[in-house]
């Protein structure tokens, strides 16, 4: 049986005070397996990315457990391993990358912090796993396409060889055919390094072709998770739930029913 990579027990996240105070995650708890990919998704605000900050250490001020790869980890501060074991991947690529620092240096960086020796060598072959020619580390992000900055970030990620990706909303400001890419080869890299995947998506779509399991956010909560079998086949419990895979689906015309 698989170990457990990630285990959330009793996560709240509270921003502001008295009157104020937003409650934004509310007593989450959740299980990641090795080698799984775990979805969270839900509409804007529910949630979702103040979890998978906590988990990467973003968010600072939060109740309740988290353990990593067995390992319990504190709000305030991350040991280097701790932040080793686990890499984070953001919504907008561009913004993500230094635009002054050529693609070498962007993926070096990581290297000097933990101290780790054999960079360019590294380097070479991180760009051979995200399917990018290693002139490439020579050039800026601003030479880059959109698709092909992404995968400098997945790149800098796996540099470190962690256990562990946070993958918010990685494909969310990439044209269509450009996301299909991106997921193909994120699903490629989790079959051939048998990394752990969290991935947080507003893409009902994007969750059900990479996740195992999926649990579904609502003000804060989890309201549903379900396996990837039973979002395709709409057996669902919840009714927000079947809202969202619903809305998924695209139009449908009254009185009839497309093929799922």
């Amino acid at each position: 049986m698989n170990r457990q990579m990630i285990e959330v027990s009793g996560l709240n996240v509270s921003f502001g005070q008295g009157r104020k105070i937003n409650r934004v995650v509310r007593g989450v708890d959740l299980a990641i397996a090795q080698g799984e990919c775990f979805g969270l998704v839900g509409e804007s605000g529910c949630g979702k990315s103040t979890i998978l900050g906590a988990i990467a250490g973003r968010v600072k001020q939060w109740q309740g457990s988290i353990r990593i790869a067995g390992e319990e980890v504190s709000p305030e501060r991350r040991k280097l391993d701790q932040l080793r074991r686990q890499q984070i991947v953001v919504q907008d690529p561009f913004g993500s990358l230094h635009p002054r620092h050529t693609i070498g240096t962007v993926l070096s960086e990581p290297l000097d912090i933990h101290g780790i020796p054999d960079r360019d060598a590294r380097i070479d072959t991180v760009l051979d796993q995200v399917g990018l020619p290693r002139r490439f580390r020579f050039r800026y992000p601003h030479q880059l396409s959109g698709g092909q900055r992404q995968r400098v970030a997945i790149a800098r990620a796996l540099i470190l060889d962690p256990q562990i990706l946070l993958l918010d909303e990685p494909t969310s400001a990439l044209d269509v055919s450009i996301q299909a890419e991106i997921l193909n080869l994120l699903k490629d890299l989790r079959t051939e390094r048998g990394l752990t995947y969290l991935l947080v998506s507003h893409d009902m779509a994007v969750v059900t072709y990479l996740c195992d399991r999926i649990a579904v956010m609502q003000k804060g909560r989890f309201v549903e998770v379900a396996s990837r079998d039973a979002m395709i086949r709409g057996e669902l419990q919840h009714p927000y739930t079947r809202q969202l895979r619903d809305g998924s689906l695209g139009y449908r015309p009254t009185g009839t029913l497309a093929a799922e």
